[in-house]
This record gives C-alpha cells, structure tokens and sequence, in this order.
C-alpha cells in the first residue's frame, strides 16, 4: 500500500511515516518544504505523480493564538488546503484520513463530547478544522475523520519538552489547572491511524490516550517521571490569559473506536513513560 502524509515535519506525520515504514509499507511523507498544500495546481501535480491509495492529511495551521490575527492563511492552509487534498483523492479513488482536533468543540460541560455531537468551535483554528472537516465529509462518502488532543511526540515542540525546559532553572511553576482532556501521544496515534487506513472502517473518530488530566495533573506526572522537584500550583484558565480561548473540557469519547474493534491507545500516564525513554535515547 502506498501512502502519502502530509504534515512529514511535525509531530504526527514523521510518526505516521516511522510506523507505516516499519510494517513494509510505501510511505511518502510531505513536509512544507517539498509542497505548498494551498497551491492547488502543485498538490494536484504532487498527488498525481506520487498516485498513493491512502492519504493521510496531518499538516496542518496549529498556532492557536496567531490564528486569532493570522486569519487568512490559517484558513487558507487548514481549509482551502483540505479542500484541493481531498479533491486530488476523489479523483484517484485513494482514501482520505484528515486529522482534527478536540478545539471542533466549544469545551462547554464536564462530560465527553460524542464522536455524534455537533461541534462548535470558539475560536478561528477550530472554526478552521471544523470547516475542513465539512469539505472531507461533503467531498467524499467515504473517509475517516480523527479528532486528536493534547498532541506530544519526538519530532517537534510540545508541552512536555517545554516543562523539562523550563525544570532546568524553576522550582516551581504555575499551571492551568482548569482546563481537562487526554494527552495523546504520536507514537501510539501512529500505530492506531495506520490500522485505521488499512480498513474500510470509515467514518468520525476520537483518538487520544485513555484517562483524562488538567495540565497542571500532567505537569505534576511530567516532573515526578523524570524526577525533577518541581512544585505546580494549580490555576485558573482567567489567571493566564492568551489571544485565544481554551476549552475547558476537551474530554472526547472513544466509543466508535471500541465499537470497530480498534486497539484503545495505552494510558496517558504509560505514554508518558515510553515517550520521556525515547527523549533520553535521543540525546544520546
């Protein structure tokens, strides 16, 4: 099976890419650098001359907060992006994964947003992903729609590297503790997302780790794993104000993936384990 990932330089896709080259399968991962996804005639071409039966769209616009100003190309890539994507796959007859996000919702309650309910985004990014979500399910009667949390992995920057950075020369931090959802590590994603594509299971999923924390619960997880003594006061969203609203509760339920049959991702806290073993090996 030949598969193309967009999105090769972050988080995801390098994973995605790892995990379909372990299994013998021919992965052709795409970063900025090799293509323009808001360049319709060059994704055409691109798509065209690679010819994958599967693609894998994890690229993406994610600054949250710059996206409040930056409408146009956040819009342009996540949308508009989608959009000339899923057309290239229409007329290839190759399937289509496009990675969302837990921002679809607006973070209102205290119980798991179904993979059923309606979204409504509050801020742009959201609006964006949402809207290309729209394009994927008007374009193609047959796709899978992954919406994701909380994203760390090896290749790029994320809220763990960030708190071993900031370990180095603090003893104590404030976190955001206020705000719940489900850590999702790229290594487990990856392995899940390429079953995935491999099936005919199509349809909208929620694909995190299993169990749910605040930030400061993962933050306080973070330093005790990797046996730094750092104290974390627990606030409140209000007390650490960013251009974009957060949602409170990103708690997303995983019932479509039980109920076809796919292997639920391991417990945030185990995720956490095997990925701070695969930083240290890295730095050597």
């Amino acid at each position: 099976m030949k598969i193309l990932v967009t999105g090769y330089n972050g988080q995801l896709g390098y994973d995605v890419v790892r995990e379909g080259l372990k299994r013998g399968l021919d992965m052709h991962g795409i970063g900025i650098d090799d293509l323009d996804i808001t360049n319709e005639e060059a994704v055409y071409r691109h798509v065209k001359q690679v010819n994958p039966d599967a693609i894998i769209h994890c690229a993406a616009y994610t600054a949250v907060d710059k996206a409040e100003d930056d409408k146009e190309t956040c819009w342009n890539v996540n949308v508009e992006g989608t959009r000339y994507l899923a057309t290239a796959a229409k007329e290839l007859n190759a399937k289509f994964m496009y990675i969302s996000t837990d921002y679809v919702f607006d973070g209102e309650g205290e119980t798991p947003f179904l993979e059923t309910d309606t979204p409504n985004p509050v801020g742009y990014y959201g609006k964006t992903k949402y809207e290309g979500e729209k394009v994927v399910s008007e374009m193609l009667s047959e796709s899978f729609i992954v919406r994701i949390s909380w994203v760390f992995g090896i290749n790029g920057n994320n809220f763990i590297k960030t708190m071993l950075k900031l370990s180095e020369t603090r003893n104590e931090l404030n976190v955001v503790g206020d705000q719940v959802g489900s850590p999702t590590y790229t290594f487990d994603l990856a392995r899940l997302l390429v079953d995935m594509i491999q099936s005919e299971k199509y349809g909208i999923y929620h694909a995190s780790n299993e169990g749910f924390c605040t930030w400061a619960d993962f933050a306080t997880e973070i330093f005790k794993q990797a046996g730094k003594d750092v104290k974390v006061n627990s606030i409140n969203t209000e007390e650490y104000p960013t251009r974009a609203v957060r949602p409170k509760n990103s708690r997303m339920s995983k019932q479509k993936l039980i109920d076809n049959r796919f292997e639920p991702l391991p417990d945030w806290q185990d995720a956490l384990k095997h990925y701070l073993t695969e930083l240290k090996q890295e730095v050597k």
